[in-house]
């Protein structure tokens, strides 16, 4: 069911959102997972010597510690979705850009600003920190162009500070902290729900103490950018993984 469903949906990702790499990953994880499950085990069984035994059970245990990282990856990322209210008395709500077009966001960067404004809402006390820099096609920052849209949906000036320098979800946060008046404060980080785990995780090694609200986006495009943002994860904790690496090779290369 599970491959199924990756195929069929890398497939609407294709449709809608074009034949850029990036879209094919969900497809791509599919066929791969098909691969390990049917094809996989029957080169096991075939004569290869002590080399191709080492290489078939270095590339079987590898496969298996990454799609169980994978798991425990979506299940943090699942459970840092869940909250049980609103309200957190917080001082900041940190919105993450997204990229715009000239100087209109776009709907997946206005369904973040509209979370940010539902929990300015439910934390009065705060201010909402519209973060994001300008980039190729963009007439204007990403963090002016929020902030224009929140005033459009009532927000008061005096609400938003923006951050305008920022070209990435690690200095979202890191500019966006150095703009932070208060000693300890309660930070509420917004982004889309696929990018929530990857951006506390950048927030923790800033040293960055703060919560994560998703706003919402179309499911197909959520399980494409899911796997994308596992593959950031990889690349932010690359070294213990080459260490995992490492010793399943001595393991192998011992036992046998």
């Amino acid at each position: 069911i599970l491959i199924v469903t990756l195929f069929v949906e890398g497939i609407k990702v294709i449709r809608h959102e074009g034949l850029r790499p990036a879209n094919f990953l969900t497809m791509l994880f599919s066929v791969l997972l098909y691969l390990y499950l049917t094809v996989w085990p029957v080169a096991g069984g075939l004569e290869k010597g002590r080399l191709g035994t080492n290489l078939y059970l270095f590339i079987s245990l590898s496969a298996a510690y990454m799609l169980s990282l994978m798991a425990i990856y979506l299940l943090s990322a699942a459970l840092n979705l869940i909250h049980w209210k609103k309200r957190r008395e917080a001082d900041y709500i940190v919105v993450l850009g997204a990229g715009v077009i000239g100087t209109r966001v776009t709907p997946l960067l206005a369904a973040r600003i509209e979370r940010g404004i539902e929990l300015l809402h439910s934390n009065p006390g705060a201010v909402l920190i519209m973060s994001g820099g300008q980039g190729p096609g963009e007439d204007i920052a990403e963090g002016e162009a929020m902030a224009r849209y929140a005033e459009e949906k009532g927000v008061g000036i005096e609400k938003i500070i923006v951050e305008g320098r920022s070209k990435s979800t690690e200095e979202n946060l890191l500019f966006s902290s150095g703009l932070m008046e208060k000693d300890r404060p309660k930070v509420v980080v917004v982004t889309t729900s696929y990018h929530v785990f990857r951006a506390l995780l950048l927030a923790k090694q800033q040293g960055l103490k703060c919560v994560g609200f998703g706003a919402k986006t179309k499911w197909y495009f959520t399980l494409n950018a899911l796997i994308r943002e596992f593959i950031g994860y990889l690349s932010l904790t690359w070294k213990q993984h080459t260490v995992m690496a490492a010793l399943i090779f001595i393991v192998i290369t011992v036992a046998i």
